[in-house]
């Protein structure tokens, strides 16, 4: 059985693979992205095609189409972080979006909900699940981009 200091340990882990995630998609680094992810992962993302990304060749291919699209410096904000760990599963939870762009670019708009599953192995976390999401208004079915309605 893990202690609480252990846990605290791996949350403090966990919380600077998410920053460091975050780093890289800022730095257009899709190397660094894909760094975290066990090779078999499995990604649920925000974009289309909404089909599951089965490995980390598909999750390079899409970040690489999706990285020019945005511009060539900007940053991000994270709330709401939630990381539970046990043994060797974690589960962490949060809400982030870009920053530092021009306002009227679509994704300054947008927050995304993120839920990652964590696996060690050999004493390093890596990603095994991850799905990205963003809310809808159920009566309009409309897209919710602001964290308070």
């Amino acid at each position: 059985m893990r202690t609480e200091t252990a846990k605290t340990h791996d949350k403090g882990q966990i919380r600077q693979l998410i920053n460091d995630q975050m780093s890289a998609i800022c730095m257009k680094n899709t190397n660094q992205i894909i760094s975290h992810y066990a090779p078999e992962a499995i990604i649920f993302d925000v974009k289309p095609p909404f089909q599951k990304i089965k490995n980390v060749n598909e999750l390079r291919r899409a970040w690489d189409t999706c990285l020019p699209c945005l511009p060539a410096t900007f940053g991000t904000e994270i709330r709401d972080l939630g990381i539970f760990v046990s043994g060797d599963l974690a589960l962490a939870h949060w809400f982030w979006r870009f920053t530092g762009m021009d306002k009227d670019h679509p994704t300054m708009q947008t927050w995304t909900r993120s839920t990652v599953g964590y696996q060690r192995h050999q004493d390093r976390w890596q990603i095994v699940y991850e799905h990205c999401a963003i809310s809808f208004d159920p009566e309009t079915s409309k897209d919710i981009f602001a964290l308070e309605r």
